[in-house]
């Protein structure tokens, strides 16, 4: 069964992915590096500018990452997929990771989403970056068109030592899913 739900999902985000303008495709190692630090830096503000007490716990933390995902919710299946950095606050190095989405459930819409992790500990940190994670389990509604409509912003610790911010950027959702999400690294960005 997980099989032909990872099959399905193949299908839907493929033809997708193939739709993308050449140029785009053709984009620079430093060209996508420059645009998601970009990302990360008006990501942060948002971030600063709605809960400001996250800056201390940033600058006082192992590390942190920033993601932005897009996803697409079709009544039974979800899919999504993001591009994002993890920040070593010790070291000062970036390491370019990438995400992906999938699940299960029920849910309709299109979700445009930033997430910010804020590692406590630095084995959290070290295992995210090396390892990667899976996370599943996802329930929420959120609603914003331009300008219009509510953000979400919230914080949850998801395992010991690490606090997640999710922000919506653009996109209306409902839904009740099982998705699972994994990050990791993006050979490409990292040599």
């Amino acid at each position: 069964m997980f099989k032909k739900i990872m099959l399905i999902l193949a299908l839907t985000i493929v033809p997708v992915t193939a739709m993308a303008p050449v140029s785009a495709l053709a984009k620079s190692v430093e060209k996508k590096k420059a645009e998601i630090l970009e990302m990360r830096g008006e990501v942060l503000a948002q971030l600063y500018e709605n809960n400001p007490e996250a800056k201390a716990m940033i600058k006082s933390a192992a590390g942190y990452a920033v993601f932005n995902n897009g996803g697409i919710n079709l009544v039974f299946l979800s899919a999504g997929s993001g591009k994002g950095v993890a920040h070593d606050n010790k070291t000062g190095k970036n390491t370019f990771m990438r995400m992906a989405t999938g699940g299960v459930g029920i849910g309709l819409g299109i979700k445009d989403y930033r997430v910010v992790m804020i590692f406590h500990k630095r084995s959290a940190f070290d295992q995210f970056v090396d390892k990667g994670w899976d996370f599943s389990g996802q329930a929420d509604a959120a609603a914003k068109l331009d300008d219009d409509g509510g953000e979400v912003n919230a914080a949850d610790t998801v395992v010991g030592g690490v606090t997640v911010y999710q922000m919506t950027q653009k996109g209306l959702a409902l839904q009740a899913t099982l998705q699972g999400t994994k990050y990791w690294k993006n050979k490409k960005l990292n040599k």
